[in-house]
């Protein structure tokens, strides 16, 4: 009984050891490098059939990446962050730029969102339109 508690003791007191000498080892993150110059504009956008952002049902979304380029799976990134910059982010006079042309008057609602940063600002936006044809009233923002 002597004995293996004298085991016991000495295996504890090499474990203990060698956990304490993985502690010195550990690598530590390197810390971060200086702010991006430009301030981050990453949204993504969604398109889906509904009146409500919450009870509708998603059917296209992409990324527009703004800053320090236009990317992203948007198609059209570029012009899309242009016109987006063009009313500083303000997604609500987007509508007022656009002309839908002629559509017709069938309720067929398209829900719109915006989500993520612009220009450093939290953005979350959302719009419903009368129907898709109504829609092409955002320009190239919400035309993917």
């Amino acid at each position: 009984m002597r004995f293996s508690v004298k085991v016991l003791g000495t295996a504890a007191t090499v474990a203990a050891g060698c956990l304490a000498g993985l502690g010195g080892g550990v690598a530590h993150a390197a810390p971060a490098g200086a702010d991006s110059v430009y301030a981050p504009s990453a949204l993504v956008l969604t398109v889906g059939k509904g009146s409500d952002a919450a009870t509708s049902v998603v059917q296209r979304a992409v990324v527009l990446n703004c800053a320090p380029t236009a990317g992203g799976s948007h198609p059209s990134a570029a012009r899309a962050c242009a016109d987006v910059n063009a009313v500083g982010g303000r997604f609500q006079e987007l509508l007022a730029a656009g002309t839908p042309g002629m559509c017709t008057r069938i309720w067929d609602p398209v829900v719109v969102t915006a989500d993520g940063v612009w220009k450093g600002q939290r953005v979350s936006w959302q719009h419903t339109f009368g129907n898709s044809c109504t829609q092409k009233a955002g320009g190239s923002v919400f035309d993917f």
